[in-house]
């Protein structure tokens, strides 16, 4: 008996800390990192503001935790839509297309992930989700650059370049609020340039 209380325990706990992230990724979807406080998540997953410190001791780990969670979200969809492409050139405007379009779709939400002011545990994170695009370009990149796709190069300076390239490229319009679709043919055009592929 005691066995199948203490999974019950777990699973209320876990079932109980999902919702608190889903409820601080959905604040900061609408307000950003700035308009986040630990009483409106609580508020929003429908528990204490202790229960939010029993899970995460600080602010800070909680939106580390969400930064997570978000990040992983958006480096898998780009990884799916670039998988259902077969040249280089085709994967690269997939990973641009997604990347771009899923920021347009969620502006305050991306402009948190990729710019906003945070903590210094929460801009870790950031670093990761970086670091994760430039390992799926690069590998893209090598392919390409193995297959005569592409023109000689290293392959994780220039994902580490592109990553770099698309950031800041979305970061302004997001920020000004004046990003809009017309936005991501260029962002292909010029990528594409920089790899030296045709599209």
């Amino acid at each position: 008996m005691a066995y199948r209380s203490t999974e019950r325990v777990k699973a209320r706990l876990s079932a109980s800390r999902e919702r608190i992230i889903a409820a601080a990724l959905e604040i900061m979807a609408r307000h950003g990192y700035a308009g986040c406080s630990v009483a409106a998540v609580a508020e929003r997953a429908g528990v204490a503001t202790g229960s939010v410190y029993r899970h995460f001791p600080t602010k800070a780990d909680l939106f580390a935790e969400v930064f997570r969670t978000a990040s992983q979200r958006e480096v898998d969809a780009v990884a799916r839509a670039a998988a259902l492409k077969t040249t280089i050139a085709e994967r690269v405007s997939a990973v641009i297309e997604t990347f771009s379009g899923r920021a347009l779709q969620s502006p305050r939400l991306a402009y948190a992930l990729l710019a906003e002011p945070v903590d210094p545990a929460v801009d870790a994170e950031r670093l990761v989700f970086r670091r994760a695009y430039a390992e799926l370009i690069a590998g893209y990149v090598a392919a390409g650059v193995a297959s005569g796709e592409l023109p000689p190069q290293d392959p994780e300076l220039t994902a580490t370049a592109l990553v770099g390239a698309l950031a800041e490229a979305m970061v302004g319009p997001l920020a000004a609020g004046v990003a809009g679709p017309s936005t991501i043919p260029s962002l292909i055009t010029f990528i594409h340039r920089a790899l030296g592929v045709s599209p």
